[in-house]
């Protein structure tokens, strides 16, 4: 059983709000699908599954935010997928064979389930007089006075639990309560009742005891009740404003950035590139070509950077688990501003292998989709190198911060009148040298100085 994971989209993302699912128990997934819809605090993110096999469970409901690297489903990979979908069990003699109901979507953390009867027209888990029932769960149902065989299991093989007991107790509380009088059994101070251990735990979960239901002795809370309560699902949240997200958006890039700055021994080298050669031969290529299909002077760099990257693979990778793994392939991320504020950094995938034009015309998608709040999950979650590029803007360099777990950004400033550019690169001392990095930058510069085979 292999398990899906919330992704980390993004050096600045830890946590996201599941806000739909694509797929369902008992369904085929390959690689490369789509099945979830992620919201980050940057953008609705369409989320992709790295492997192949059959949804076993979905474990997260819609509306649930949780922390990055949180298991989100179980699927069945290699041999269990191919018996994930076994023929129906044979029906014993005299006995009808039990409707296979479809699996429910879990939550976050399971919370207790409500004991009932059966609903009318569905087929019992066993016959009255019948009933499994765990030893915990027949010493809790005396001490309770609880009726064995009008409460539900939910174990295995239908099987009593004490918390099926413990359900049902609390329903009959609640039940023998006063009509219209609003009041749990437990509501008010005065009626508070709690276990010096449950009050302990209260406090270091910071659950508010008024709140929980307590399904002990005289309906008392029980440790069980404040861990339950602590970790039942929150209440889904609501949309936030374009405001919000913009407020959010900067407190979260500021955070990771602040960790970058805080956790990476960075490196900074700048180099002047002549661009007389690049702009000429661009200008030749574009004049045989309709104004949409023409190539941005900007792609060059980013082509440059890319097959520089695979020349000098000590600035395409990663720093994790304290150490240093180079990416076998060279995905580029973009740095890129939105309209309400903020940037977001996807990837171009294996730039190195592509032409100008594929690049120009992948590009053009990237910043339409990402202004757009239409990303997919591996262009957030895999650049192996980023470039930021602020020459529209009329900056003439800049020194930008690594993207974590990133060990090097090159940064580009605005064409000057002597048709040059600056160029600078952020990289991760951990991870190589200002004598590596140097090499980087002089690639850069070989490669520009022969457009033609890029």
């Amino acid at each position: 059983m292999s398990e899906f994971k919330m992704p980390a989209l993004g050096a600045d993302m830890e946590a996201g709000t599941l806000l739909e699912w694509l797929i369902k128990p008992g369904q085929r997934v390959k690689r490369g699908d789509i099945v979830a819809v992620v919201d980050t605090e940057k953008a609705a993110v369409d989320v992709e599954i790295w492997m192949d096999g059959v949804v076993e469970r979905l474990l997260i409901e819609p509306g649930i935010r949780v922390p990055v690297g949180t298991v989100l489903a179980l699927i069945r990979t290699g041999t269990e997928a191919a018996a994930a979908m076994p023929a129906p069990p044979q029906a014993a003699p005299g006995r009808a064979t039990p409707k296979a109901a479809p699996a429910p979507v879990v939550p976050a953390a399971p919370m207790a389930p409500v004991a009932a009867r059966p609903a009318q027209g569905a087929e019992p888990q066993a016959a009255p007089g019948q009933h499994r029932v765990s030893p915990l769960a027949r010493r809790m149902a005396r001490d309770l006075g609880v009726d064995l065989a009008r409460v539900a299991g939910t174990g295995p093989a239908g099987t009593v639990t004490h918390t099926d007991v413990e359900r049902a107790a609390a329903d009959i509380r609640a039940a023998a309560a006063p009509a219209g009088s609003g009041a749990t059994p437990q509501a008010g101070a005065e009626r508070l009742r709690a276990s010096p251990l449950a009050r302990r735990r209260a406090k270091e979960l910071g659950v508010d005891l008024a709140r929980v239901p307590g399904t002990g002795a005289g309906a008392a809370i029980t440790q069980a009740d404040v861990e339950r309560a602590a970790t039942a699902p929150k209440a889904p949240r609501a949309p936030m404003t374009a405001q919000q997200r913009s407020v959010a958006m900067r407190r979260a890039i500021a955070q990771a950035m602040a960790r970058s700055k805080r956790e990476i021994p960075h490196y900074y080298l700048g180099l002047e590139i002549k661009l007389d050669r690049a702009l000429a031969w661009l200008e030749r290529e574009n004049a045989a070509r309709s104004i949409v299909e023409r190539v941005l002077y900007s792609v060059l760099l980013v082509k440059a950077v890319a097959l520089s990257a695979r020349e000098v693979p000590d600035m395409n990778g990663f720093w994790v688990n304290d150490g240093f793994q180079a990416s076998a392939a060279v995905h580029v991320g973009m740095a890129i501003s939105l309209r309400g504020g903020g940037l977001v950094a996807p990837a171009l995938h294996d730039a190195d292998r592509k032409s100008p034009v594929e690049l120009m015309r992948e590009l053009k998608d990237l910043v339409a989709r990402t202004r757009a709040g239409s990303l997919r999950s591996s262009e957030l979650s895999d650049p192996s190198i980023t470039i930021t590029n602020l020459g529209e803007q009329g900056v003439d360099t800049v020194f930008g911060i690594i993207f974590p777990p990133q060990v090097a950004l090159v940064g580009f400033g605005r064409v000057s009148e002597r048709r040059s550019i600056q160029a600078s690169l952020s990289a991760d001392h951990r991870a190589s040298d200002g004598h590596r990095g140097a090499l980087f930058l002089a690639a850069i510069d070989r490669r520009l100085q022969a457009p033609e085979t890029l």
